[in-house]
């Protein structure tokens, strides 16, 4: 997670066409859109950010979100979806979907960013010069690490790509963790990247199920491999800024590991692509089921504003139903993604009232200060509440 994307933009889809499906492994494919000219300029991009997708499949909209996962290219959008057990969304990409067929695609969200960022999102060769503690570097250059696994790669792909094309100096270093070599995803990208930039990027492949000829490299990623990795291999003393994407026990183990060796939280972006929930897709009571107010008055009074407008809903408390549920029955349009309080596309700033938000993985300490919430994640907990979308 990162404070330095600036102002968030508003969330519209619109609808794009699949121009080039590319096989990336067994499981994994690269889904290219390309998007009109008039609309160019609402899917500029910061390397890192994601896209929600919209479809429907089977008679059901079903919605999931993506990481871009290529340097930003005026025009085009392209991001990688892997095909996980029972996801409705990633099985039809990987196994139905065709070039020319139309889907929804929201435009560029997200704040898994570097400070090392492009000083206009589709112009990869303007860097801005990093603005803190580049002191501490006898070099003056910036060298960034990434921790990922599986499809936590993509937008990694696009940060580190965008980065060392910009930079002359910058340095990248990735450990990437996979079951076998037969899944990982953009292989030959990293080849290329590393033949390109053989002094300034380096690959560390983690393969739970292959030996490799460095034990350190064979097998799952644990506290004791990690502590390994860090003591041997990353060095955190001389990382400006890290970068942790994949399953929630991955992230988790990595933020805690380098907290304990003393690398500053503000120093360290993460993003989820799970939530540790035994459970996967959207859990009752975020995806507007059906739901009627009490007529005893047993009710919370939900009121909401959306692009300019304002609504109001009733919401019974023996319910418990999120902000975004009740929302939803009023406005089917209000902003959501993954439903799971990983994307933060259902982002909303509390006017008044109380609330309980159950998780949080993408807002920032200071967005949860200042009274924003995942609408998703987020109940009442006083007879009427106010949230404003467009805040």
């Amino acid at each position: 997670m990162s404070t330095t994307t600036g102002t968030r933009r508003k969330t519209t889809f619109n609808p794009l066409e699949v121009t080039e499906i590319r096989r990336l492994t067994e499981d994994s494919v690269e889904v290219t859109f390309t998007v009109p000219e008039h609309l160019a300029d609402d899917y500029n991009y910061v390397p890192g950010q994601y896209v929600a997708l919209r479809a429907d499949i089977g008679g059901r909209e079903v919605r999931r979100s993506y990481s871009i996962c290529d340097i930003p290219r005026r025009g085009v959008i392209r991001v990688a979806v892997k095909k996980t057990p029972g996801g409705v969304f990633s099985t039809w990409a990987n196994e139905e979907l065709q070039p020319g067929t139309t889907i929804d695609v929201m435009n560029p969200q997200g704040a898994f960013t570097s400070r090392v960022h492009t000083t206009s999102m589709n112009d990869p060769a303007g860097i801005a010069e990093r603005a803190r503690d580049t002191e501490r570097r006898t070099s003056g250059a910036t060298h960034l690490v990434a921790v990922a696994a599986g499809s936590g790669i993509t937008p990694i792909m696009a940060i580190a790509q965008t980065v060392l094309a910009a930079t002359d100096d910058a340095t990248f270093e990735l450990v990437y963790a996979n079951k076998g070599s037969g899944d990982v995803m953009f292989a030959e990208e990293l080849g290329d990247l590393k033949d390109r930039y053989p002094t300034r990027f380096a690959v560390h492949h983690v393969l739970s199920r292959e030996s490799r000829v460095n034990p350190l490299f064979s097998g799952r990623i644990d506290a004791e491999k990690l502590r390994l990795l860090l003591g041997h291999v990353l060095q955190p003393e001389h990382v400006d800024e890290w970068f942790l994407c994949g399953p929630f026990e991955l992230v988790q183990l990595c933020r805690d590991t380098l907290g304990d060796v003393g690398v500053d939280g503000s120093d360290v972006r993460f993003e989820l692509f799970t939530t540790g929930q035994s459970t996967s897709g959207p859990q009752p009571g975020q995806t507007g089921r059906a739901v009627e107010s009490d007529p005893d008055g047993d009710n919370y009074a939900i009121e909401f504003r959306l692009d300019g407008l304002s609504g109001t809903v009733e919401s019974p408390k023996s319910a418990r139903e999120t902000i975004l549920n009740a929302a939803l029955r009023k406005r089917p349009d209000v902003p959501f993604a993954c439903a799971g309080g990983v994307c933060g596309t259902c982002r909303a700033k509390v006017v008044e009232g109380e609330y309980e938000m159950d998780e949080n993985f993408a807002l920032e300490p200071d967005e949860v200060e200042r009274g924003y919430v995942l609408t998703c994640q987020t109940r009442p907990t006083t007879d009427s509440i106010t949230v404003d979308y467009d805040a």
